[in-house]
């Protein structure tokens, strides 16, 4: 439903409420426990989220590849963008409603796919999805997932993707989409942009290691990543997939426009965070020319880097359908489990609504480049 200026004051209110609930499930004391101010702003879960997480959790959520130059560049780029309001404009009405794949979603925002969520919070992708459906925002799930897809499913009140590898072993990729299908999953996303494993130097100092990922009879961890993955493997998987399949890990223009000819449904612009090849351009810098290449024929989503309401308009406004976050609500889920994460989505949602109206933007149609200062 459109939200109104009311309604957005009322839902601040009740995030201020939220606010208070105690962190990791746990009762605070008065005094030691209790954070010094309620966080605010997406930024000020990351020092709660350190204090209460494992060392280790806390370096896989952070590390990016090389010197974690993208990790960097990602939200570098949005802070250089500036934008260009309009005033005298009726926003005392504020539509935020986007349609992907004939469903409606109440925010142009979804939560990225991560792995491992318990190393984050004992909960795990249960907290993050219990958490996003308090918001009514969809989930992409990662298949290192620390919780098998039917319980986060059975878990789940918003609509579930699943995001997955290409595999050297091709009845384990099969198993796993029909798994998904058979799960009520809307989407799968094929991560593209890994066929091996970067220079995680920031993992492997940390020893990182993953805890046990339980799908099942599937051993991921024993299905390989396949590096002769190409395009015939889209094809394989579209041969028999019966829900949309995007690709997640694009940056190269010339790579969405062949992928659109393939017959994709979506493209997900992404560096995977920085996690796995340092240097290669923020995504919102990518997000242009791929918009520009694929020309409004299938849906573009971007990652990476999104702190901010006004980064999610920013993205939108350079063609963007709509936007994944990542870190920003693990760390509400480090923070403070389930109600953390709606946290961090209430005040992103309430953030880029506001953003809307101080640039006299009344829906989301109505967002596109005028709003950026060139």
């Amino acid at each position: 439903m459109p939200v109104t200026r009311r309604q957005a004051l009322v839902s601040a209110g009740a995030f201020a409420a939220a606010s208070s609930l105690p962190l990791n499930g746990q009762t605070q004391s008065p005094a030691s426990d209790a954070p010094e101010a309620e966080p605010v702003c997406l930024s000020d879960f990351e020092p709660l989220a350190k204090a209460k997480m494992p060392p280790m959790g806390w370096e896989f959520l952070n590390a990016g590849a090389g010197d974690e130059i993208t990790v960097r560049w990602n939200k570098e780029s949005y802070q250089r963008i500036r934008l260009k309001p309009r005033v005298l404009v009726d926003v005392s009405h504020v539509d935020t409603r986007i349609t992907l794949f004939g469903q409606e979603h109440a925010f142009p925002i979804l939560l990225a796919p991560v792995a491992a969520q318990k190393l984050v919070h004992p909960d795990g992708e249960l907290g993050a999805v219990r958490g996003a459906g308090a918001a009514h925002v969809a989930m992409v799930l990662s298949s290192y997932s620390t919780t098998s897809l039917e319980d986060v499913s059975a878990a789940a009140k918003i609509p579930l993707w699943l995001q997955f590898y290409a595999r050297t072993d091709h009845g384990f990729t099969r198993e796993l989409v029909q798994r998904a299908e058979a799960a009520g999953y809307r989407a799968l996303c094929m991560t593209v942009d890994m066929a091996v494993s970067g220079a995680r130097n920031r993992e492997v100092r940390a020893r990182v290691q993953l805890p046990p990922l339980p799908l099942g009879s599937l051993n991921i961890l024993g299905s390989k990543l396949d590096p002769a993955v190409s395009w015939k493997d889209v094809e394989w998987l579209r041969s028999f997939a019966k829900i949309p399949l995007l690709l997640k890990g694009v940056l190269n223009p010339d790579d969405a426009d062949r992928a659109v000819k393939a017959g994709v449904a979506g493209i997900m612009v992404s560096n995977h965070g920085g996690r796995n090849f340092d240097t290669v351009p923020a995504t919102i810098d990518a997000l242009p020319l791929v918009v520009e290449k694929v020309a409004g024929r299938v849906p573009v989503l971007v990652d990476g880097g999104i702190r901010r309401g006004t980064d999610v308009l920013k993205a939108l406004a350079f063609g963007a359908n709509a936007v994944l976050i990542g870190r920003p609500y693990l760390y509400g889920l480090g923070a403070a489990g389930e109600a953390g994460v709606t946290m961090v989505l209430n005040i992103l949602q309430h953030e880029f609504q506001v953003a809307m109206a101080l640039t006299g933007r009344p829906n989301v149609a109505s967002i596109d480049r005028s709003v950026i200062w060139s």
